[in-house]
């Protein structure tokens, strides 16, 4: 028996199956090999076809199912890039590509809509300010494109789009209107009053299903397509940074995981909850929450981490050079980059900064003495920069990070980079053998009963190294920090 677990990424979309008995993962499939394309039509935007999405989702299971069958698989769990906007005709086609998480046109219609419904108010119920989220996108388009606004039938975020494909039902769940900021904390139920202040007749907003827990079954089309029985159930959804800790066994208030993938992400749960007055951070309900358990995601997300390291691979070492080659060369220079620093904000506004964009740079280059090694290690040190100036943050919402937890993936196969992170905060950093498809998968198992407790479903969940702080290289990286502070500040001002 097995299940499957499905991940859209904004890179790319991976699908694996995982085995009950034993908790291995037995395959796995990741699509495209180059990176998806993000469209940019215009500074600050960035969209993505849904079909795309579901494209590579069919690629990957026929992949696995070359070897592996698909009539073995016993449940469905999904995880996505979260805040994306798709919109449905009543024939439940895409009506525009998608609008995703590090695109910042709605940021205006975001602040606009605080002052109106009230800052006091708005941050008590929703803990969060509509910022540049799903409701404040689907905004943005009745206002710009009335003639599409005017043939949504329902809209949803990118994991319920998928499981629609897959199952004929239109669904998010209350996780998932929670990072739409439609969901309010204070009386936890649906935030009409969001939707009522941009217009958002009611019944254009999905039902919503917990996110452990049975949401959907699969329909005749999936089986003659994709080999996968008639009535499987889909048992989980989440988005990524919630699934992420989820997949690392994140579930009590307290821990927290994070993630480096196109975007940063620091995670912690805590079983308050808990708003930013300026909304650097936000909170949203976590997987495992319910009324009489509460358990929400305090959530730092830099859009400008990993997409740096690639920006660099691309354009500085013109791809002549895999990751490992990159991290093995950074390693060659000493702690601090000999003065040089990379400031990684270039993909869209940053919450961490109040929702403003500082584009990315690279500061006080030697040209007698700064290499590609250089700019290579001060890429890892900027992004390890701006994890610490989030941490800080959460810190101050009373989330302390003594562990933290990861999945050995992305920027977190770098040693160079969770030993300076690690530095940086303080903090042990745990890496797991886990990644977001599979604790997807392990999610649908859990949810659809295959798993009967928390502890049966992360049996196999293993720690794979441990990350300590290395008290030499303090000195150097603190001062590197603060003149990065310095760096980001001086741009704020201007």
């Amino acid at each position: 028996m097995k299940t499957l677990g499905i991940d859209i990424g904004s890179s790319s979309v991976k699908v694996s199956l995982l085995d009950i008995p034993t908790g291995e993962c037995v395959a796995s499939a990741t699509n495209p090999a180059a990176e998806m394309p993000i469209e940019a039509l215009r500074s600050g935007w960035a969209e993505q076809d849904p079909e795309m999405w579901w494209h590579y989702v069919r690629e990957g299971i026929r992949q696995i199912a070359v070897k592996h069958p698909m009539r073995e698989v016993a449940a469905i769990g999904i995880t996505y890039q979260m805040h994306g906007l798709v919109a449905l005709s009543e024939k439940g086609e895409p009506l525009r590509k998608s609008i995703i998480w590090c695109d910042s046109r709605a940021i205006g219609i975001g602040a606009e809509a605080l002052e109106s419904i009230g800052r006091e108010f708005c941050l008590e119920h929703t803990l969060n300010s509509p910022g540049n989220f799903t409701a404040s996108k689907l905004a943005w388009v009745k206002r710009n494109e009335p003639e599409i606004f005017a043939k949504i039938h329902k809209f949803m975020l990118p994991g319920d789009y998928i499981a629609y494909r897959l199952s004929g039902r239109m669904s998010t769940s209350v996780s998932g209107l929670s990072e739409q900021i439609l969901w309010d904390f204070k009386e936890e139920r649906r935030a009409d009053f969001v939707a009522d202040r941009y217009g958002i007749p009611p019944e254009m907003i999905p039902d919503a299903d917990v996110s452990i827990g049975i949401q959907a079954h699969t329909d005749a089309a999936t089986e003659r397509e994709l080999g996968i029985p008639t009535g499987t159930p889909i048992s989980y959804r989440a988005g990524d940074q919630p699934n992420n800790a989820f997949s690392l066994n994140v579930m009590e208030a307290g821990e927290i995981a994070a993630t480096g993938g196109t975007s940063g992400v620091v995670y912690g749960v805590t079983d308050t909850p808990k708003a930013d007055p300026q909304s650097r951070v936000n909170t949203f309900v976590h997987v495992n929450h319910t009324p009489g358990k509460p358990r929400y995601g305090i959530l730092l997300c830099i859009n400008g981490t990993g997409i740096m390291n690639s920006w660099i691979r691309r354009n500085v070492t013109q791809q002549t050079m895999d990751y490992a080659e990159m991290n093995r060369l950074a390693a060659s220079v000493p702690a601090g980059s000999e003065g040089l620093l990379v400031v990684p904000f270039g993909n869209g506004a940053e919450r961490v900064l109040e929702n403003r964009c500082t584009g990315a740079g690279i500061v006080n280059i030697d040209l007698n003495r700064h290499t590609t090694a250089h700019i290579l290690r001060a890429a890892q040190e900027g992004i390890a920069y701006s994890f610490r100036y989030g941490i800080d943050i959460m810190r101050g919402l009373g989330l302390s990070p003594d562990v933290i937890r990861a999945g050995q993936a992305n920027l977190f196969l770098s040693p160079l980079f969770r030993q300076t992170l690690s530095t940086l905060t303080g903090a042990r950093i745990e890496l797991f053998n886990t990644d977001g498809a599979l604790g997807a998968a392990r999610g649908a198992a859990l949810g659809a009963g295959l798993y009967k407790t928390r502890e049966e479903a992360f049996a196999s969940l293993r720690r794979l190294e441990v990350v300590e702080p290395v008290e030499a290289d303090r000195e150097a990286l603190e001062a590197g920090y603060r003149a990065w502070v310095a760096e980001i500040e001086s741009k704020l001002n201007k």
